[in-house]
């Protein structure tokens, strides 16, 4: 089972807790965009096996969006920060890199 902890409330929720939200660090594209910058990201995602940055909801907790790094082969979790955030922090880049050398993020 999946287990993140809401880096708002500090509480470890199992997946059954969550709702999950698609694919992180979108960039979105606004009025004045071309059919193929919209297209692309109405439907274009990724679907790595390996690292991946994913949205959850903590729907049955404090029920803010964050973000996390895991790993969707293995359920290894790397980290979970807020979503306001950009990029990927730096420690959790680290922690990425020291486990699987060969990522290229």
């Amino acid at each position: 089972m999946l287990i993140l902890e809401c880096p708002y409330c500090g509480v470890k929720a199992e997946e059954t807790e969550l709702a999950p939200g698609g694919e992180a660090h979108l960039k979105r594209f606004g009025p004045g965009s071309s059919d193929d910058e919209f297209e692309a990201y109405m439907f274009a995602r990724q679907n790595p096996k390996g690292v991946h940055f994913e949205r959850w909801r903590h729907a049955y907790g404090c029920g803010k969006w964050f973000l996390a790094a895991r790993c969707t082969a293995t359920l290894e979790v790397f980290g979970t920060y807020p979503a306001q955030t950009g990029a990927p922090p730096a420690d959790i880049v680290a922690k990425i890199k020291a486990k699987r050398p060969d990522w290229k993020g």
